[in-house]
């Protein structure tokens, strides 16, 4: 049997497809014609020897098989472009001073480190991990050269700052629920099987949240307070990581993104425990300067692919032919259906 070389410049475009969810706008972004991306995924399935799509209503979505391809799509495209920022960088010196939120300090920095340490070995990179205000007074003060953080949309964003995402603020609780033996949650898990169908809930829902100063805070307490749910304050803490913790234990549900969340806990449907919907709020990169130096500036590109990457949709339904506009309502962030424009 010979031996499969997949095309660079094609899996660019499968992956390009399937991120932006539709391949006529994957077609005009790398330039190319409509008919020229149909030749090349009916190429790529050729290559693979199996489908790479199949029917989904009146559109298509990726088999297992273009499951597993597209991950190595981007490994694949992720090391060619390490290969050639090694070559274009490889007497890269200086330093970079990075500065982010503990969200990401397991699920993005592990592999955006090691690709940047393997590429630019000259460059020593100094890391704070810190709550948003800090990160940004660091920041002004001159102490940062690039920072990752979120923004609850309290404070204007300064000049050099780039909105990467917006994500969904959700209910988050133990993993598995149904094992919480507390007042609070039994009462709602009656209420929801229908026990009690009208009166609100006599037990004050306990709220896991970070110490004060947090603008997580108030958007989760005025959506109670407007919602007339009680609440009381059942655990606080500076770390995330003691949030997590502390949810997971059944102490009560916290408010996070989708971003980063550890397989011991889980979004949970607001509608079923009578809880208010949460806003949206922005992940964002933050420069100290219009215009970095060249290894902040190569640290930036590699966090804003890496972020990227983890925010995007998997698995969206396409039409059989270009330009394959997503045509679902309904994406997927970790563990959570959660609503998403179409086309």
């Amino acid at each position: 049997m010979s031996q499969v070389m997949f095309d660079l410049d094609v899996l660019r475009t499968f992956s390009t497809g399937i991120a932006l969810g539709s391949f006529a706008r994957a077609a005009d972004k790398l330039g190319r014609s409509t008919s020229a991306v149909s030749a090349q995924l009916k190429k790529l399935e050729s290559q693979a020897g199996t489908a790479l799509f199949r029917k989904a209503g009146r559109g298509l979505e990726l088999t297992d098989a273009g499951e597993t391809l597209l991950a190595y799509a981007h490994r694949l495209l992720e090391l060619n472009e390490e290969a050639g920022a090694a070559m274009r960088g490889v007497d890269l010196q200086g330093a970079v001073r990075l500065g982010l939120q503990e969200d990401f300090g397991e699920t993005l920095l592990p592999a955006v480190l090691g690709r940047f340490a393997r590429a630019h070995p000259k460059v020593r990179i100094e890391a704070c991990v810190a709550r948003s205000a800090e990160l940004r007074e660091r920041l002004e003060l001159g102490q940062l050269d690039l920072a990752l953080a979120w923004d609850a949309g309290d404070q204007p964003l300064s000049p050099y700052a780039e909105r990467v995402a917006r994500m969904p603020l959700l209910w988050i609780g133990p993993r598995v629920p149904e094992r919480v033996d507390a007042p609070w949650w039994t009462e709602r898990e009656h209420r929801s099987a229908g026990a009690t169908r009208q009166g609100k809930s006599r037990e004050p829902l306990p709220l896991i949240m970070l110490d004060a100063p947090c603008p997580l805070r108030e958007i989760v307490i005025a959506a109670l307070d407007r919602a007339g749910v009680p609440w009381r304050r059942a655990f606080g803490s500076a770390s995330l990581s003691a949030l997590w913790a502390a949810a997971s234990a059944g102490l009560g549900l916290t408010v996070r993104t989708p971003f980063g969340l550890p397989p011991h806990v889980s979004v949970l449907d607001r509608s079923v425990l009578s809880l208010p919907a949460l806003p949206q709020i922005s992940l964002v990169l933050y420069r100290a300067q219009a215009h970095p130096e060249a290894p902040a500036s190569r640290l930036a590109a590699l966090l804003l692919e890496a972020a990227r990457q983890q925010v995007q949709p998997v698995g969206l339904p396409m039409r059989e032919n270009p330009p394959l506009e997503t045509r679902t309502k309904v994406v997927r962030y970790g563990n959570a259906k959660l609503p998403a424009p179409v086309g």
